[in-house]
């Protein structure tokens, strides 16, 4: 089975408050972009384990602890599935606040319910992809949601972006998540983020924001520079997605997103 992972952004992100478990509250819309994915083939394999072999990008970390194998082993402890041979063709920028990591694992998770023809519904798949990390659970709708709580309390959102231009710079800075929250202070808005998303888009420069970018950015400067330019070519929004460092611009204008093709090859049509 072949399978396109793609990414996501995010709409908007507010960190709400800390939790006493450690983690925090957010609220933040997040928006599939299909043309930037990665590519996976998930075969039955005569072996009980999982065989992993990756292509592209090099993720630094060893296989078995990528997140693809880690979803095979959940999926075999839970209902028994058998083995498998996972290709990976890494295409997503990662270190980026794109979810390509929680993409794959996320699809590998439906592939072998698929494979093993195991009958799981939409909450039971939800479920399972969020044992695996915050953004996994958003993939298996992999449509506009509004993510609340750690990320898996979901609501579907009337947000099209269908017909504009999106450009999506990966800066050379990494940003780990834990030194993206350490920064970060959690506070509460004074109108909540679904009521801000339902604004046309020319109105949520200013309105919408992505609550980690203030730190992050007085970290990394040059991240902070790059959703200036973005803004300055002629974005009607720009942001930075997750905890960074990846920063992409909306355009109205087609021609005005196509003249970012020497700053980034990530220039996509919604």
């Amino acid at each position: 089975m072949k399978v396109k992972a793609n990414c996501k952004i995010n709409l908007g992100l507010d960190v709400l408050r800390r939790r006493d478990d450690g983690y925090h509250d957010l609220s933040t819309v997040m928006y599939p972009v299909r043309g930037l994915y990665d590519e996976l083939e998930i075969t039955p394999a005569a072996s009980d384990g999982v065989e992993f072999v990756a292509a592209g990008m090099t993720v630094d970390c060893p296989p078995e602890q990528n997140i693809c194998v880690k979803s095979h082993r959940l999926m075999r402890e839970r209902y028994g599935v058998g083995g498998v041979r996972v290709a990976l063709d890494k295409r997503v920028p990662f270190g980026a606040g794109l979810g390509g990591g929680s993409s794959d694992g996320t699809a590998v998770v439906v592939a072998l319910n698929e494979i093993f023809s195991l009958g799981l519904g939409e909450d039971e798949l939800i479920a399972v992809a969020a044992e695996l990390g915050s953004d996994t659970a958003f993939f298996v709708r992999n449509t506009p949601q509004l993510c609340e709580g750690r990320g898996e309390i979901m609501t579907p959102v009337d947000v099209d972006l269908r017909g504009m231009r999106i450009a999506i710079v990966k800066p050379r800075a990494s940003v780990s998540t834990r030194e993206a929250y350490s920064g970060v202070r959690p506070s509460l808005p004074a109108r909540p983020l679904s009521e801000r998303i339902a604004e046309p888009v020319e109105r949520w420069q200013g309105s919408v924001k992505n609550d980690f970018e203030e730190s992050v950015f007085a970290l990394y400067p040059e991240i902070g520079e790059v959703k200036r330019a973005l803004l300055d070519a002629g974005a009607v929004y720009a942001s930075m997605s997750g905890s960074g460092s990846a920063v992409f611009g909306l355009f109205d204008d087609e021609n005005a997103a196509e003249r970012l093709r020497s700053m980034t090859p990530y220039i996509f049509e919604m």
